[in-house]
């Protein structure tokens, strides 16, 4: 992939990966909030099992207008945030850019071709365990893989020469010819672990898969995800459950993205992850009856804490 990039949302995400093909020689730009003074100041630094990089200087702006019109937008903002890509993307975008989303859950492509036509949207799902830990400052426990795919049919030429240029950077990446089907196998790590990481008292992976309770729901959740797929006409084998937990207990005490942005009192991501799954899968039939209670558990614990941080917000202000 040649060209400019744009990496929108500079989280733990969008950092990893941007630096990581700014470093292979990609011409990149961030779109960065919070972390602008620092990347300006310091550069990104990734961490990956005790080798450290650094990109510096990094090309990040506060506006996309200040970005203008690139070849490739990486989206990684939080699904919370989609409101803002109605003025973050369009700057973005000209007359044959592509959009490829790497946000969690289902939904996400329909939500950018409300921007973009559909042909030129491309997806992918990031199996990779990092974290923001400071101020442009990315740590990873596993660097995993990406499964690229397009929104709508088999891949073809240009999704391969994208994985291609992700495994220039070092990134291990494999294309998938049906991306739903693929969003469905990630959703057999992220709606039990990200799930109960936050309903089961804030806890960390190791937690969940030591705890014989908690383990046996985590995998009740893992097969009822693989049995909602079933449903759907997709297949999801016993031994990609049996990996996708297996990967977990050596990440040690990992918080899943969920479970950071609970902690940091930002939105969830409760309607990709866990709330359009469901709809998918009873409108086909299937019956969810544990993720329909962790949905349920997971909207009153957000709705409880946004209460009581309003509470406390109007207290302060009196």
């Amino acid at each position: 992939m040649n060209g400019r990039i744009a990496i929108l949302g500079a989280g733990a995400i969008g950092l990893y990966y941007g630096a990581r093909l700014a470093l292979a020689g990609r011409d990149v730009s961030f779109l960065a909030r919070s972390d602008l003074t620092a990347i300006r100041e310091r550069g990104i630094t990734l961490t990956v099992e005790g080798r450290e990089d650094v990109l510096k200087p990094a090309a990040v702006f506060a506006r996309a207008e200040d970005i203008g019109p690139v070849d490739l937008v990486i989206l990684t903002l939080k699904a919370t945030a989609n409101a803002e890509l109605a003025h973050l993307l369009p700057p973005l975008l000209g007359p044959a850019t592509r959009v490829l989303t790497l946000q969690n859950g289902l939904g996400s492509e329909d939500t950018v071709a409300r921007w973009v036509d559909r042909d030129r949207i491309l997806g992918g799902l990031c199996y990779i365990a990092c974290m923001r830990l400071a101020p442009a400052e990315v740590t990873c426990l596993h660097a995993g893989s990406i499964a690229l795919g397009e929104a709508d049919g088999p891949a073809r030429e240009r999704t391969r020469e994208l994985a291609a240029s992700f495994e220039s950077a070092g990134v291990a990446c494999r294309v998938v010819d049906d991306l739903v089907a693929a969003r469905w196998r990630k959703l057999i790590w992220n709606v039990p672990f990200n799930g109960l990481s936050i309903a089961a008292g804030a806890v960390t992976t190791d937690v969940l898969c030591a705890d014989p309770a908690l383990r046996g729901e985590v995998q009740a959740l893992m097969r009822e995800v693989q049995a909602a797929a079933r449903q759907l006409g997709i297949d999801i084998p016993d031994d990609v459950l049996r990996k996708q937990y297996d990967v977990t207990p050596p990440m040690g005490p990992y918080r899943p993205s969920s479970l950071v942005d609970f902690l940091a009192g930002r939105p969830l991501e409760i309607e990709a992850i866990w709330g359009e799954p469901l709809r998918r899968a009873q409108a086909a039939g299937a019956a969810m009856p544990r993720l329909a209670l962790l949905y349920a558990l997971l909207r009153r614990i957000d709705a409880d804490r946004t209460r009581a941080a309003a509470q406390a917000s109007a207290a302060s202000a009196s």
